[in-house]
């Protein structure tokens, strides 16, 4: 057994009694039941998800993980491909909004190197890669069934690390130019919908790039007729390096409860990959916003979350995950602050 299998065995079941626990401690506060709405719906989830009455969700992790695209060739983004190590370094440098949003709640932004086409160093980058950027989907596999198992695992380690430092909740990120294709592709893929039904602008794409970006899934859906109960090979005919550590970071994640913050359409693909391997990480998801691309509603419905907000983001880096995490702080001082009638 592969250590991708023991650890989608691992999963725990949501702890019903913890969550029980919760509801009865928020019937009890000083307040009428159920008047804080989906607040005191999160804080039962939280305990469900963690096994704790009241779990604290501090201190928090933006995971930002990067890959580029061999599909970028395809004229499917609005921008070169050499923007995504000019975004990462900005991560790093602490210019760009995840960073200026994570730091509204205080959480820590790990900036991860999945598989960039170039190398960079810098000293707080995280680097696990596979290969330099993924094939070009419409002509050849976006990686082998073995790149992809090992992302999957970096994804895993990741998670661990994370869990043996103190990490409460891990918040999804990417960056990747391109990105958005193969995500549609997996999105198409699992759902049966038509490409151009599930494409969107991404980074700014005019009509005509629309179109290119459709016939590219299209493409490369009919090149490549993935099994469609073999998740990990879809994965790997369509996917991306960070699209797939990601996807190991949920797995990961729900294997030591710790609760996910999905952001937008790249990590929410990589969380209904997750969801597909091992269906108990469905559990351990919480989704941050709805995202303006229009394959996002989709993808949330298939996982059957509803999203704490709607703001019309469609940035990608965490930013809506980033802006979820006081949300779920709130949740938590609910639970430990407040009085009860008692």
């Amino acid at each position: 057994m592969t250590r991708l299998h023991r650890i989608a065995q691992q999963i725990p079941p949501l702890d019903e009694a913890a969550a029980e626990r919760a509801r009865r401690h928020l019937d009890s506060l000083t307040k009428p039941p159920g008047s804080l709405g989906r607040l005191e719906e999160l804080a039962i989830r939280l305990a469900a998800m963690t096994g704790q009455m009241a779990p604290p969700v501090s201190p928090a992790t933006v995971l930002v993980v990067a890959g580029d695209h061999g599909v970028t060739a395809e004229g499917v983004s609005a921008y070169p491909a050499e923007v995504t190590p000019q975004m990462v370094l900005n991560f790093l440098r602490g210019g760009a909004a995840i960073n200026a949003l994570a730091r509204v709640s205080g959480a820590r932004v790990r900036v991860v190197d999945a598989g960039m086409a170039v190398d960079l160093e810098h000293p707080d980058l995280t680097v696990c890669k596979v290969r330099r950027g993924t094939g070009n989907i419409c002509r050849e596999p976006a990686m082998t069934r073995e790149e992809t198992e090992a992302a999957l695992c970096h994804g895993i380690e990741l998670a661990d690390e994370e869990a043996g430092r103190g990490t409460r909740v891990i918040a999804l990120g990417e960056m990747g130019i391109g990105n958005t294709t193969p995500s549609a592709a997996l999105l198409a893929f699992f759902s049966g919908r038509p490409p151009e039904t599930v494409v969107g602008r991404g980074t700014g794409l005019d009509e005509r790039g629309l179109q290119r970006k459709a016939d590219a899934v299209r493409r490369a859906l009919a090149l490549h007729k993935p099994d469609p109960s073999d998740p990990v090979g879809v994965l790997a005919a369509l996917g991306g390096l960070e699209i797939a550590t990601l996807a190991g970071v949920v797995l990961g994640a729900a294997a030591r409860r710790i609760p996910v913050v999905v952001d937008g359409f790249i990590t929410t693909a990589a969380a209904i990959v997750a969801v597909r391997i091992a269906p108990a990480a469905v559990n351990y998801l919480i989704a941050s916003h709805r995202s303006a691309e229009p394959g996002h509603a989709l993808m949330l419905e298939m996982l059957g979350l509803r999203p704490l907000l709607e703001l019309d983001l469609r940035l990608g880096e965490g930013t809506g995950a980033a802006l979820a995490l006081p949300l779920l702080e709130a949740a938590h001082r609910v639970m430990t602050e407040m009085a009860t009638f008692e």
